[in-house]
């Protein structure tokens, strides 16, 4: 990450303490406030998303890369015994709330890590 003097690096820690440790990411956040540019670095490509106020998405924790501060985080496990044992995917979602907007991207450190090892030589 890189940015302007004038702006603040700070960190944000989730309300939730279960959530956050046990939801794998999001306990503790980055916040980014002042009026320069910033470069923030994410996997993957970057898709941008504007929720309307009220407007709810729903995703995977890892592919969260950044949103405006008018949009509220949370993460919550997956309801339901048949979603956490045939699901095949992460027990936790994160809910962003606008108005605001998000980005997610999409290759988290965990995808990268998992494409990465299927090159690594292999001990004989």
């Amino acid at each position: 990450m890189v940015a302007e003097n004038a702006v603040t690096i700070a960190m944000h820690f989730r309300r939730k303490l279960g959530a956050g440790l046990f939801g794998g990411e999001g306990f503790i956040l980055q916040k980014l406030t002042g009026p320069g540019l910033a470069f923030v670095e994410s996997g993957g490509e970057a898709q941008e998303y504007t929720l309307g106020p009220g407007q709810r998405l729903k995703v995977d924790p890892g592919h969260v890369a950044t949103f405006d501060p008018t949009v509220e985080f949370d993460i919550a496990m997956v309801k339901g015994f048949a979603n956490v044992l045939l699901g095949g995917e992460a027990l936790f979602l994160a809910t962003l709330r606008g108005p605001g907007r998000v980005w997610l991207q999409t290759m988290p450190p965990s995808n990268l890590a998992a494409a990465i090892v299927l090159f690594l030589p292999k001990r004989t």
